[in-house]
């Protein structure tokens, strides 16, 4: 099928509810992409920070295909191996007591929302819900998730917005000057993906961290885009010398399904109990699957590769110097570059594009996220692609 029928088709009958590109990818192999008619691509996107394992991975196919083939869903109450499996895994490498499952980043949002309210209300009763977030911040597109997002551009047309939430500068005064005796706890990103890709100061998180122990607020962690080895860890904060008592992740779970979750310490692992919170597809056996095939393969020896990856296209992207692009920043493979005064990232995006990069945009940021097992030979691709386009 030519790309022209299956734009029309999908113009026809999908909802316009994205911007998208002129291009169909059709099948990939690791970080390396091509459309229904034999364009290739480097892709610096992963989905968004889904495809974790870049495409086709053999381990990751065969482990979907073997629970595939065994059972599909099974409803929560019952048990089944992966999900518990995968649990105990996580567990032990982030150091938590607990975890609940779901679908998507929003989701998991949601849920440790729901967990903070829950636990306060048990402690102290009504009337100490209120969650602070930070300026900049992004925790998703349900009502209460973007209630929580700390963004202007996301506060318009779905009135009205829940209330229970407060934006702070993300600084300890910031916070200081919008606490009060009705907050419970405090939601951060560690590094601020959708508003440019914006990583927290780390005496500032660490100042936080005290400052909840001290108020007996719970510390938060939105790790649906830094999480699961992006940023060179398994989780972002095991870098940030804290220890949060619950953490939200999705995306790169399971490599590629729909998957997210959230866990917690033991002070909050029994929080949420029958008949507070569930989900139909959360703990679905074939997405564990996919997940535990995921973490076998971003083993520590590919998890101590990412650090080193981020640093060479960071190093090649900047001794470029390239007129349309300024600086680089992030963690790992969390990579935000800035675009020179009068630029559009979307238009470098569209160009890049053309010639087989494709990369993202975040605020006024370009960003990029390839696969966290993308290759050397498919990193000096995408950069001459980078380097050719734009110079």
């Amino acid at each position: 099928m030519d790309f022209e029928t299956i734009k029309a088709r999908d113009d026809r009958y999908v909802m316009h509810t994205y911007a998208r590109f002129p291009v169909d990818i059709d099948h990939g192999e690791n970080a390396t992409l091509w459309s229904a008619d034999g364009k290739e691509y480097i892709d610096f996107t992963s989905g968004i920070g889904v495809d974790s394992v870049g495409c086709a991975d053999p381990r990751w196919v065969a482990a979907v295909a073997a629970q595939a083939a065994k059972v599909g869903h099974m409803s929560n109450l019952f048990y089944t191996q992966p999900c518990g499996k995968l649990a105990e895994r996580l567990c032990r490498r982030a150091g938590m007591s607990a975890a609940f499952f779901c679908n998507s980043g929003a989701e998991s949002n949601e849920a440790i929302i729901k967990l903070a309210r829950k636990w306060s209300y048990d402690k102290y009763g009504k009337g100490r819900a209120t969650i602070l977030t930070l300026k900049g911040s992004f925790h998703g597109r349900t009502i209460a998730t973007l209630s929580a997002t700390g963004q202007d551009v996301f506060h318009d047309y779905f009135f009205p917005f829940n209330e229970g939430f407060r934006y702070a500068e993300p600084t300890l005064d910031g916070v200081s000057q919008v606490a009060g005796h009705d907050v419970c706890a405090v939601l951060v990103e560690l590094i601020q993906g959708e508003s440019g890709v914006w990583p927290l100061e780390e005496s500032f998180v660490q100042g936080l961290a005290e400052l909840c122990a001290k108020r007996d607020w719970l510390l938060l962690v939105d790790e649906v885009q830094t999480g699961i080895g992006r940023t060179g860890t398994l989780f972002c904060y095991q870098q940030y010398g804290i220890s949060p008592d619950a953490v939200s992740f999705a995306k790169g779970i399971a490599g590629g399904l729909p998957l997210g979750g959230i866990l917690a310490n033991e002070k909050c692992r029994d929080v949420l109990g029958p008949g507070t919170h569930a989900t139909t597809f959360g703990g679905n056996p074939v997405c564990c699957a996919a997940a535990l095939a995921t973490l076998d393969i971003l083993d520590e020896e590919m998890m101590g590769e990412i650090a080193d990856k981020g640093d060479y296209l960071r190093r090649a992207i900047e001794a470029m110097d390239l007129p349309a692009l300024g600086k680089t920043r992030g963690l790992g493979l969390m990579i935000g570059i800035e675009v020179a005064p009068g630029g559009s990232n979307r238009e470098i995006a569209r160009r890049l594009m053309d010639n087989g990069l494709l990369v993202l945009t975040a605020g006024p940021a370009i960003r990029l996220l390839p696969p966290l097992t993308i290759t050397k030979d498919e990193m000096d691709k995408g950069l001459a692609i980078l380097k050719q386009t734009l110079s």
